[in-house]
């Protein structure tokens, strides 16, 4: 047995890296285009050149302006996804899971703000797969969203009806805020997710947690 420490493998070579870093740059400059002037008004001519490069330089990382659009999609459901799975994986009660995933959720909307603005606008003008998997990302969600209601509910923290229509008036609420918000406003990201946090929790709570009153939200 040979007694050389063996390393652990890198996780990306290289290339792999510069890649990623190529896609990440074509998605930043993309995204601002597609935000601003829309996606029938956005060449990939003008995405090229804003990134200072050639048309073959986005070609080699996206197959066509479609692929990019469904791309950018998918990240603005993604972080979404990604803020209810955070929280659900604590195991808290319904209520603190609620408020922690709200305020998440709002922070990883408004901070990603261009991507699901494109999302809402443009996914009349996505390829009918990628419009199919991404709907069902987003289906995905809003079930995990509905189910974590539905369980306050059970467990008399709530007061809901109807838990899927709650979790899309809660997700709808959200994503607006995405076509109102200004960075640099008179809120911060993290007063805005409070303030709307606050709203939501008022809507569907029932009664208070035992110990509200020390609350991370009720003390700031």
């Amino acid at each position: 047995m040979s007694g050389a420490t063996q390393q652990p493998p890198i996780a990306l070579s290289m290339k792999d890296e510069v890649a990623a870093l190529k896609r990440q740059r074509t998605v930043e400059v993309a995204v601002d285009l597609f935000y601003v002037n829309g996606y029938a008004n956005t060449t990939l001519d003008a995405v090229a050149e804003r990134l200072g490069v050639s048309k073959p330089f986005i070609y080699a990382n996206f197959g066509s302006k479609a692929e990019l659009l469904a791309e950018i999609c998918t990240r603005g459901v993604v972080v979404a996804d990604e803020a209810v799975d955070s929280v659900l994986a604590l195991g808290l009660g319904p209520s603190r899971s609620l408020e922690r995933f709200c305020r998440s959720y709002v922070t990883a909307v408004l901070e990603n703000q261009k991507h699901i603005a494109v999302y809402v606008r443009e996914e009349k003008n996505l390829d009918a797969a990628d419009s199919a998997r991404i709907g069902a990302l987003r289906r995905h969600f809003l079930a995990k969203l509905a189910a974590l209601l539905e369980a306050g509910a059970a467990s008399g923290d709530f007061d809901v009806d109807d838990s899927q229509i709650a979790a899309l008036a809660i997700a709808g609420s959200v994503t607006w805020s995405t076509f109102w918000y200004r960075s640099g406003g008179r809120l911060s990201v993290s007063q805005i997710a409070d303030q709307i946090t606050r709203s939501i929790i008022g809507s569907v709570r029932l009664r208070p947690v035992a110990d509200d009153k020390v609350s991370e939200f009720t003390n700031q």
